[in-house]
């Protein structure tokens, strides 16, 4: 049995950062994946399905749903650890719909929970940018993806929460304190 956690929240909120840390800190039974690293990775593996991706990748097209959906199946159950950290998923309606159909079909594999690292606008923007990473991170990117997020997400909620598996935690606060409470509440899940 695959017990599955997502980590979703707004650009900046960290959830990144502190699922690689749990797994880091974990690393004999807990897996993390974001869902761009799952497509980069297929891409290099050469795969039928990687090089479908690359195509739509290099177009600078969204990659279709049902592509997205079999390269997390995949990752899921072909990873030999038993807690799998999925991050940034799933970010619309249309993505939860296609993930409950998904796990109906796979019984291996089990959603525990779908964490939501909650900050306020204003520190994610503060965050994204100042970082300034890279040529996304600008106000304009920033504001679209913020819509982006914001637009699917009280019905994203509304259906967790209706099935008892939405776990809000505050991202305010340290990053340690943010993985702390974070990794206690996995670790208990799926020891219960």
């Amino acid at each position: 049995m695959k017990h599955l956690f997502l980590i979703i929240g707004a650009p900046g909120s960290g959830k990144t950062t502190d699922a690689e840390l749990i797994a880091k800190r974990n690393s004999d039974k807990i897996a993390h994946y974001s869902t761009g690293d799952l497509l980069r990775a297929e891409i290099k593996k050469g795969t039928p399905l990687g090089a479908t991706i690359a195509s739509y990748v290099d177009n600078g097209q969204l990659v279709p749903l049902e592509i997205v959906m079999d390269t997390i199946k995949n990752a899921i159950l072909n990873n030999d650890k038993e807690i799998i950290l999925i991050d940034g998923f799933p970010r619309s309606v249309e993505q939860m719909e296609a993930l409950e159909e998904m796990l109906k079909q796979n019984p291996d594999i089990k959603l525990e929970a779908v964490i939501e690292v909650v900050v306020s606008e204003e520190t994610a923007r503060e965050r994204v940018l100042g970082r300034q990473r890279g040529a996304d991170d600008n106000e304009e990117v920033f504001n679209n993806r913020m819509k982006v997020f914001l637009e699917p997400l009280p019905q994203i909620e509304k259906f967790y929460e209706s099935k008892g598996l939405l776990k809000k935690i505050d991202g305010e606060r340290s990053i340690e304190e943010i993985v702390e409470e974070m990794e206690k509440f996995i670790l208990e899940k799926v020891k219960s």
